[in-house]
């Protein structure tokens, strides 16, 4: 199975009693639909807890606002709570995965100084100066 969504907050590394490690996130998807006798566009999203178990250096990757293609089969959990009520959830258990863009990074406005565009002021470059 297949998704794609972006990162709702950074991953983070669990490590288990037998010193295995997991990485947790949770990805949003967005979709929209129109309801049928209806011109009014709606969007949902759904948010989906994820769980990868191969490596745990992905998540220095895995940060809020990454879009992501995900790998792999549901799992779901059921237990009983303190209250004897039954509680069930789903998990998406990750494979494989790819990293097809990651955030903007946010600008700050108090920053003045110029950009760097590579360009050499104050001197002339000569042709074997140039860098192609």
């Amino acid at each position: 199975m297949e998704i794609t969504g972006r990162l709702t907050a950074d991953a983070s590394v669990h490590t288990t009693k037998g010193e295995k490690q997991v990485v947790n996130f949770s990805i949003a998807i967005n979709d929209s639909y129109r309801p049928k006798n209806s011109d009014e566009l709606k969007e949902i999203t759904t948010y989906v807890n994820c769980s990868y178990w191969l490596s745990a250096k992905v998540a220095q990757w895995l940060k809020k606002g990454v879009l992501v293609q995900l790998y792999g089969r549901i799992g779901m959990d059921a237990y009983n709570n303190m209250e004897g009520k039954a509680i069930g959830s789903l998990t998406f258990h990750v494979n494989d995965m790819k990293v097809l863009a990651f955030p903007k990074p946010k600008q700050d406005n108090t920053d003045t100084a110029p950009l760097n565009t590579g360009q050499v002021t104050g001197s002339n470059p000569t042709k074997d100066d140039l860098p192609f």
